[in-house]
């Protein structure tokens, strides 16, 4: 049956759209308004046609595919009947794997390579699908090879895995295409990504491990109250001594009791608390109030700012040199992040090039760029605004550099205070009467003269 792309507006005025097939156009608008959709357009698309017949989208299956596969799965089932249990789950766990990070970039890097060796998209996606041993993400990529085939742009089926590919990715793929610079992109995507997994990486080893010693201390602080505490107590009365515990160590146990017999009140403020805070993120003014949080919190707001306007530029670089206006390199940008703060400057930009104002205003009076960067686009406007967009990305890039380092430096140390405090109130409240009780001072005032 041929194979349809069509574009049309539910009853609440979203537009989707999608690919299926069907016998004729006609039976197919008919079954679109049937499902309360009304049709924008329909497209018939062609699809390249091999000696085994035509390859099936993602997400169209006809009956004779169907029962192709159930007969070959049955026939497969029928030959591995003697296959042990171990093999067994071994397949079934492969056919689940999870895509991670690193499938992803070994992936692009070989695309990236091939691409740089002047492959055609097709014969680059067909030489990579063969190297990549992640299931899951062969499919993937046989299903963006086939809208290739197809006449489709790489990015309208990465779009359709927004849980696979980052959406910083897809939209480097879209200006790559778009722009005629796809090799450019590619290149930027596989630095993108190399940087996003060593700064994880630097992340997780200084936060895992002070993670793990924190929680620790916390554990043993309650833990060690709860039950050496009784104890203590329970041999000071017993050899009828008259010492008593330390007073921090008597209020903590106290307080652990209280919360143990009416725990439900503070877990159920707690669950009421994150409830609320989601619901409000959920809404369109406090998910922009969370996202405008994430540029101005501590430690780690000037890096995540930074690193999402030096996407900006590397995209509108790629779109200036290959001849777009700023107008449309920022309308191709505007999908670089789905910060909604970053999002609005970008749509302030564009209107005011609209009404003859400067696009640079918005970013200057957001307060989140720094005078440095909003002068070099101002000089840049001037002169050879490509060139100058160029520069700010190399001064990002040694920005985005000095805020690591300064974050790798600052964090361990505030870590450190942290642990700090909570190792000395461990020691005041367990490890003292701990001490106390193997000194034995408590004997003294137990015997009597």
């Amino acid at each position: 049956m041929p194979l349809y792309k069509y574009r049309a507006a539910t009853r609440t005025g979203d537009v989707v759209e999608y690919r299926t097939d069907a016998p004729n156009k006609y039976i197919l608008l008919k079954k679109l308004k049937n499902n309360g959709l009304y049709p924008i357009s329909v497209i018939t698309m062609k699809v390249k046609v091999d000696k085994k017949g035509k390859k099936q989208r993602r997400n169209i299956e006809t009956s004779n595919s169907v029962l192709k596969q159930v007969r070959a799965e049955q026939i497969e089932r029928n030959m591995n009947k003697k296959d042990s249990w171990i093999r067994r789950t071994t397949d079934a766990l492969k056919k689940n794997r999870a895509i991670k990070k690193r499938d992803i970039l070994v992936f692009t890097q070989n695309f990236y390579l091939l691409k740089k060796a002047n492959f055609n998209n097709i014969h680059a996606l067909s030489t990579v699908i063969e190297t990549i041993e992640n299931p899951t993400l062969k499919v993937i990529v046989e299903d963006i090879l086939l809208g290739v085939e197809a006449g489709e742009n790489m990015y309208t089926t990465m779009e359709y895995y927004g849980a696979v590919f980052p959406p910083i990715y897809i939209n480097m793929i879209k200006v790559g295409e778009i722009s005629g610079s796809l090799t450019n992109a590619l290149e930027q995507a596989v630095n993108y990504l190399e940087e996003t997994q060593a700064m994880n990486k630097k992340l997780k080893e200084i936060l895992v491990p002070n993670l793990v010693q924190f929680i620790g201390l916390m554990l043993l602080a309650i833990v060690g109250t709860l039950i050496s505490v009784p104890m203590l107590q329970k041999v000071f009365d017993a050899f009828g001594s008259t010492e008593q515990l330390p007073p921090l160590t008597i209020a903590f146990s106290n307080f652990l009791d209280k919360i143990v017999q009416i725990w439900y009140i503070p877990v159920g403020i707690i669950a009421i608390i994150v409830l609320a805070i989601v619901l409000y993120i959920r809404t369109p003014k406090g998910r922009y109030n969370y996202h405008y949080f994430k540029y101005k919190m501590p430690i780690f707001g000037k890096l995540i700012y930074a690193i999402d306007f030096s996407r900006l530029v590397q995209s509108i670089v790629l779109n200036l040199r290959n001849g777009l206006r700023i107008q449309e390199a920022l309308e191709t940008s505007r999908n670089i992040t789905n910060n909604l703060v970053m999002l609005s400057l970008i749509e302030s930009a564009i209107n005011n090039i609209l009404i003859g104002q400067s696009w640079i205003e918005p970013f200057e009076q957001s307060g989140l760029s720094t005078p440095m960067i909003t002068e070099m686009l101002k000089i840049g406007m001037q002169t050879d605004l490509a060139e100058m967009m160029e520069k700010l990305n190399d001064y990002m890039q040694i920005d985005i550099d000095n805020i690591i380092k300064k974050i790798i430096k600052v964090l361990p140390q505030i870590v450190t205070i942290f642990i700090g405090v909570v190792l000395i109130f461990v020691v005041l409240v367990v490890l003292v009467p701990l001490i106390q009780a193997y000194m034995g001072g408590f004997l003294l005032s137990s015997y009597e003269f």
